[in-house]
Parts: structure tokens; C-alpha cells; sequence
């Protein structure tokens, strides 16, 4: 079991090693596309969520 979570893991980072930029691209997207569905109420709250995910795929596919 810990084996196929470690392998999953290292999967993930390898995916956020080279399509990192997409997967930001389409946080953005998912993020400007929920803030327009909601009229703008929650924009704060939405930017600071894909921000955080935005950093953690960063970290994610900085690992060695």
C-alpha cells in the first residue's frame, strides 16, 4: 500500500514537473470562471485559494 502511495506521489510530482504551467493556466481559468458564476462575491476568497494551489503545484514539481 505504501508503495502505490509512493508511486502515486512521485507520479505527481513528474505531471507537475512538466505541465506545471498548464495546470496554473487552467487554475486561473477554473478560478476567474467560479468568481464569474458567484457575481464577484467571493473573489477574495477565490484568489486566495487558486494562489495557494497555484504555489503548491509549484512546490510540487520543485521536489527532487
Amino acid at each position: 500500500m505504501f508503495d502505490a502511495l509512493k508511486n502515486l506521489k512521485e507520479k505527481a510530482e513528474e505531471i507537475a514537473e512538466s505541465h506545471g504551467d498548464k495546470i496554473s493556466d487552467g487554475l486561473e481559468r477554473v478560478g476567474d470562471f467560479i468568481d464569474d458564476k458567484t457575481d464577484g462575491k467571493y473573489s477574495d476568497k477565490i484568489d486566495t485559494g487558486v494562489d495557494k494551489a497555484q504555489d503548491f503545484v509549484e512546490r510540487l514539481a520543485d521536489k527532487d
